[in-house]
């Protein structure tokens, strides 16, 4: 894929979201087990993106894992960052995971496996608890997020022919509407808005902002 056309960083921001912020007391470990094993009714916001590029074939299935690391400080949010040369989203904030293989018998292996080969975790550390509705992104991908429990002490080993950086942002911080910012590009395909969630030097943005607006969605309801 090549590089996209503008710098995300330098759009304006058109608004904020600006919801409440999902109560402390949804997002401990019972809190989130329970909201998966029973889900109240609810929608999510963002299902398909309007496409990067005209697509010539079938989407690519994906899966990646939304790794919520139990802390004793409260829980926080895993997320790599890409390596700059990978032609899909190179350099972007994203999720462990990838391409489905044939081998896998679920989104959830899938999720697993790829955990384990882009940033070395075990998956005897991780605690799957539910998954969130199929997301197709612009660059022609289905992707299946699979929630899960991650429980310390872990080491991370990144593979760097894939994963830049390892790095955790508090949960509470994603789930607050006031940081999620909407923006606005031009594409050949037409005008696309999209979320971004800026924390620190990390600029979360696209499918993995989109993705945790879902959550958002799913644990405020």
């Amino acid at each position: 894929m090549a590089k996209l056309p503008f710098d995300p960083e330098q759009l304006p921001i058109d608004a904020l979201a600006a919801e409440p912020a999902v109560p402390p007391d949804r997002l401990l470990a019972d809190a989130l087990r329970a909201r998966f094993a029973h889900p109240p009714p609810w929608a999510p916001e963002i299902t398909v993106e309007r496409l990067v590029r005209p697509m010539s074939g079938p989407l690519t299935r994906a899966a990646v894992l939304v790794p919520i690391v139990l802390r004793d400080d409260g829980p926080t949010l895993l997320l790599t960052r890409r390596a700059a040369h990978l032609n899909a989203h190179g350099g972007q904030i994203s999720f462990p995971g990838g391409r489905t293989e044939e081998s896998d018998a679920s989104a959830a292996a899938a999720a697993l496996r790829e955990t384990e080969e882009e940033v070395g975790i075990d998956r005897r550390h991780i605690e799957v608890i539910g998954e969130l509705p199929e997301y197709r992104t612009g660059t022609g991908f289905s992707v299946m997020p699979v929630v899960g429990l991650l429980h310390p002490p872990f080491v991370t080993r990144t593979d760097p022919l894939e994963v830049a950086e390892v790095f955790e942002v508090p949960l509470a911080f994603l789930m607050d509407g006031a940081h999620h910012q909407r923006r606005t590009a031009e594409f050949s395909t037409g005008r696309r808005t999209f979320y971004t969630m800026p924390y620190q030097r990390y600029f979360i943005w696209g499918a993995t902002a989109g993705m945790l607006r879902n959550l958002f969605h799913f644990l405020r309801a």
